[in-house]
């Protein structure tokens, strides 16, 4: 039987996949100023999608690493597990955007299932009889498919995935249950609505929205902009794994949404009116950058998510409103405008090529950007 260490305790090994992505970096820097008695390891295969700058205050020492594995190469996985074996694995790192997905599905199905598969698998071997260790696995509102004018999702919605990113995402929601309930892995998962915030990659709607306002370049919006998302701050999707891997039942499904429901038209309204607000810029300007293009293959009309069950058992709930916390995320972009142009001319990936170290699996001592 495995020696177990105490879940809430000292020197617990969390294994962060995607750790140098979005929403991943976020969990990160919450988690190391949250739990200084834990070892945090950042398990990323450091693609496109990932930013080592992100990560700006992360240094190396004895609390955290940074170790270059792909999650669908098993061998590195069962290697990393021998030299850092995982407590927790919080599974972040995922291939996620519905456009990519579209033109180069494979590559997906290889991350988001084969990768998920690998990690469960390391969790089957590490764990066995240990009922103290978490693999929390985070997942989209996207599973679900698409809804009418009215109605929420909720945990036992059934799945209608609509896109390749989104069926590689059942599939691995899928295969975490089966290994629940087949070999006794304990497992949570969480289903969350659109994310949102500082340091998203500028490929997703809002982030790619204020950078053409700031060019003065046309504002991309699908038909008639009439899709709606419940938008999610990305610190309150942060504050509600914690809630889930400290309170939530194990087995259990938990979807988490910001109840901020907004068709994609008043999204980028919005923006143009807060970037008008904060540089003296003309909002009739901004708005007239607007341009309307062809709809994308099975885009889903309507996504709103019930969070009843993780507000009732894990006494969560989010703090952002979406007015709130998009001025948050302008204002950000705005003064981190070196952030944006490196990630615009690629100098990020020069960067973090340069400094990262393979032999030790680390990135050297220093600033990151």
């Amino acid at each position: 039987m495995a020696v177990s260490r105490n879940f809430r305790g000292e020197n617990m090994i969390v294994w962060v996949t995607g750790g140098a992505g979005f929403i991943g970096s976020a969990f990160l820097l919450h988690s190391l100023d949250r739990f200084p008695d834990r070892r945090f390891v950042n398990v990323d295969k450091l693609t496109y999608a990932a930013n080592l700058s992100s990560l700006a205050g992360v240094t190396e020492g004895p609390r955290y690493r940074l170790a270059r594995v792909d999650i669908a190469d098993a061998a590195a996985v069962e290697s990393l597990a021998k030299q850092e074996p995982p407590d927790l694995i919080v599974h972040f790192a995922a291939e996620s955007h519905v456009d990519r997905s579209i033109h180069g599905p494979r590559e997906f199905l290889r991350t988001n299932v084969e990768g998920t598969f690998n990690l469960l698998e390391v969790a089957k071997k590490q764990w066995a009889g240990r009922t103290d260790a978490v693999f929390h696995h985070v997942s989209t509102d996207e599973v679900y498919g698409s809804l009418g004018a009215t109605g929420q999702f909720v945990e036992d919605t059934r799945y209608d995935p609509s896109s390749p990113y989104s069926a590689t995402k059942a599939a691995s929601d899928h295969l975490v249950r089966a290994w629940a309930r087949t070999y006794k892995l304990p497992v949570k998962i969480t289903n969350c609505s659109n994310n949102y915030g500082p340091r998203q990659f500028p490929e997703k709607l809002i982030p790619v929205v204020i950078r053409n306002i700031l060019a003065r370049k046309p504002l991309p919006i699908y038909g008639k902009g009439e899709n709606v998302r419940d938008w999610l701050y990305v610190d309150d999707h942060v504050s509600a794994i914690w809630a889930v891997i400290e309170r939530g039942a194990p087995g259990e499904t938990y979807n988490v949404g910001g109840n901020q429901e907004q068709k994609n038209i008043e999204v980028v309204n919005a923006l143009c009116r807060i970037v008008a607000k904060e540089t003296g810029a003309s909002e009739d300007e901004l708005l007239g950058l607007r341009t309307y293009v062809a709809d994308r293959p099975g885009h889903d009309l309507r996504y709103a998510i019930d969070a009843s069950k993780i507000a009732r058992e894990c006494g969560w709930s989010p703090k952002e409103t979406f007015a709130t916390g998009l001025e948050k995320t302008v204002r950000w972009y705005l003064a981190n405008q070196a952030w944006v142009r490196a990630v615009e001319t690629g100098e990020y990936r020069k960067w973090m090529e340069t400094n990262y170290d393979a032999r030790t699996a680390s990135v050297r001592p220093g600033d990151t950007q």
